[in-house]
């Protein structure tokens, strides 16, 4: 029996996967969490072999979570899921660790399809998106300047993007002049939108 961790912020999305996967006879829900950050306790104290993680949930989104998980659970394989197809999302995803990359609305025999491959130690990636990340190439932000872009993305100041960041105030309109150039935006704000729309923050 496959053993499965749900990581899915809306309840009921997330008891809608539980219902289909449990209709599979090789396939067990043994736990549910509505946050990223509980995603490696859950999977520490139930030891599934699969944690489906959806993109964005509170306190960690679910590539932060497969990172996570893959420092402190190298054996259980997450699957990302994503409402949102945005290349840069599978890149980061695949960087971090993460065996499968779906959209929600894939049929529930492909998504348990995924499951039991990513089992038996191949890697599952919605062929679309696959294609759009081989065509957009990686991001062309640096870590820095992606890093400061999140900082900018709720309009924050030079001054308190460098305060949170312990940069200079120079260097910080460094990064985001950079940044803007590469993103093809008008000001930070709208960077950080494009950024986000790209996947690469």
């Amino acid at each position: 029996m496959i053993r499965v961790l749900l990581a899915e912020d809306q309840q009921l999305v997330r008891g809608a996967l539980r219902a289909l996967l449990e209709l599979e006879p090789d396939i067990t829900v043994v736990a549910e969490v509505g946050r990223g950050d509980l995603v490696v306790v859950a999977a520490q104290a139930y030891t599934p072999d699969v944690a489906l993680l959806d993109i964005e949930m509170p306190g960690q989104d679910g590539i932060e979570a497969a990172r996570d998980l893959a420092a402190a659970m190298p054996g259980v394989k997450a699957v990302v899921l994503t409402t949102f197809g945005r290349p840069g999302f599978l890149r980061r995803a695949m960087e971090v660790g993460a065996q499968g990359f779906l959209v929600k609305d894939s049929p529930v025999a492909e998504l348990a399809a995924a499951i039991r491959a990513v089992v038996a130690g191949e890697r599952v990636i919605d062929r679309d998106l696959a294609a759009a990340a081989l065509a957009l190439g990686a991001t062309p932000l640096s870590g820095r300047e992606a890093d400061v872009l999140r900082a900018a993305a709720d309009g924050a100041t030079v001054a308190d993007i460098a305060g949170r960041l312990f940069l200079s105030e120079g260097t910080v309109r460094n990064y985001l002049s950079n940044a803007i150039g590469k993103t093809g935006a008008r000001t930070r704000v709208e960077a950080s939108r494009v950024a986000a729309d790209k996947g690469w923050l």
